[in-house]
Parts: C-alpha cells; structure tokens; sequence
C-alpha cells in the first residue's frame, strides 16, 4: 500500500515533532490527543520550530505554510481510524498504549498499519493485543524529531516483511536513517543510553562527583555534547526509570537495577526540562544543579 494519511496519537514533545516532519515530507497528518490544550500547545511549538527552519534556510516560507496546511487535530481517537499510518507516541506505559489501541480498533481501515513510538516495550506483546499483528511495528523516533536522523525499526515476531518494507521506504522519504532493531527490552539506543544514564545517577548516590562534575568530564573527558545528567533531565526521568523497569524486569538481569536516587527524584515529581526540575533546577532560566 502507498501511505499518505498518518496519524499521530499524543501531542507531547515526540507526537509534535512526528507530525512535524511528516507533514514537511508531504504527509497528511491528523494529529490526536486527550487535550485541547495539548493539541494548541503542539501547533505553537510545530509553528515555532518551522518558522526557525525557514528563518536559518532549511525550508522556505511556502513549503512551512504549506506543511502547517496539512495538520489537522482532534480529541476524537476515532477519526485517526481511517488513516493509512498510525503512529501511537503516548506515555511509556504499557497499559496506557494497550487501552489506546483497543478504543482505535472498531475505526480501523483494513489496511491500516499500527505502529508504537515506544522506546523500551516489546512490539510483540503490543501487536498481540491488535487484531492485526502483521501490520505493527516499533516505529522509534529520537528526540528531538526535527533535528535527529536515526529511526528504529523494530519488528514483532508477526510483523509481515511488506509492513517492514513500508516503513523503511517512509523513513527514506522523512530523509532519515533506518536501523533495524530486534524486539528485545529498550531495543538498541536505548539498552546503551539509559543504563549510563543510570550509572551517572548511582555516580551521583555514592557521592563519587557532583551534577555539574559527572556532567562536565563525560562532555570534556569523552566528547559528549550534553552530560548523561543533563541528557537525563532533557528526555525526562520518569522515562529513564520506564525503561530501566522494562530492562529490570525483561532480562532478569541486576545490572538494570535503577538507581534509588533516580526513583526518588521521580517520586517527588522532578522529572527533568518538562517539570522544571530534575538534576537542574530549570526555573530561573539559568539551569542550576539541585545536588
């Protein structure tokens, strides 16, 4: 089948930056979330991000209005049904998606094919709660979706070798890097990234560097653009714990233990950049570290 219409299910900082790109590749995108203030929150920030590309000459002014054109939201789950790409970029929670795509379900088209953003919960498990494992597939995009190159592609143990093939020929179009992953817990960029993030945080716990220290020597000491810390705050913590449970308790494995530090600071509800406070305090506007 040849995709043209994509919907998009959660307006956060991946679900806007998905319809972003999609709608500047020539897609047309329904873009779907719970909220109206979310939906208007995410077309700011798509307005903002696209003016900025046309301000430094990678788009111009007609094709930005013309991407902006072929957005359209909704709170309504059930006009995503007839498209033909769905790309589900809600909470990493695994129930959260599980409910998520039995409500899409009576509006499906036959063809539709179901995709998950999620970055760390196995494809298989999700696929199987479908009526159509055959055409799901892990669709994993990096953050931030504008700038960032490289997709996942993560097949279930169902997934038919046409829906793989689609997805990999959009990515193309999207002008992004495919890479295959297999359906094991947190894939591939992140069964790396987040237990070193983690062990940043345990660094931190056992009082071996400070946040501005530990930042500073992985970006001096190994050429990091951000610090693991930083980049923690940045994805958000209570993401970074998500997938450090989905790792725990996928391979049985106490090196996937996360470090209490981390559950803490997601306990009080300092999740990073989106809360104003994580490692950072982000309020003031000058980033400061909290420990």
């Amino acid at each position: 089948m040849t995709v043209q219409t994509v919907g998009v299910i959660g307006a956060g900082q991946m679900g806007n930056g998905i319809a972003h790109v999609f709608a500047a590749a020539g897609y047309d995108v329904v873009l779907n979330d719970i909220s109206a203030e979310a939906l208007a929150a995410a077309m700011a920030k798509i307005e903002t991000n696209t003016a900025r590309q046309v301000s430094k000459g990678q788009l111009d002014a007609e094709a930005r209005d013309a991407a902006l054109a072929r957005i359209r939201t909704t709170t309504d789950l059930g006009e995503l049904g007839g498209g033909d790409l769905i790309i589900e970029a809600a909470t990493e929670r695994e129930e959260v998606k599980h409910r998520i795509f039995a409500a899409l379900q009576p509006s499906l088209g036959p063809g539709t094919i179901l995709t998950s953003n999620t970055s760390s919960i196995s494809i298989t498990r999700l696929a199987a709660r479908t009526d159509r494992p055959d055409r799901f597939m892990g669709f994993h995009f990096m953050n931030p979706v504008p700038l960032m190159k490289l997709v996942e592609l993560i097949r279930g143990i169902a997934t038919s070798e046409e829906t793989y093939r689609e997805l990999k020929t959009i990515v193309g179009r999207l002008g992004k890097t495919a890479a295959s992953a297999e359906d094991y817990p947190a894939f591939i960029v992140n069964r790396v990234l987040i237990p070193m993030i983690n062990e940043a945080v345990y660094v931190l716990y056992e009082g071996v560097g400070s946040v501005a220290s530990i930042d500073a020597s992985m970006k001096l000491g190994a050429n990091h653009p951000m610090g693991p810390l930083e980049l923690g705050d940045f994805i958000g913590l209570d993401t970074c714990l998500s997938i450090m449970n989905v790792l725990r308790d996928g391979l049985a494995d106490t090196k996937y233990r996360p470090c209490p530090l981390l559950v803490k600071y997601v306990e009080a509800g300092w999740l990073g950049r989106k809360s104003g406070r994580g490692f950072y305090d982000y309020r003031s506007g000058n980033p400061e570290p909290t420990r």
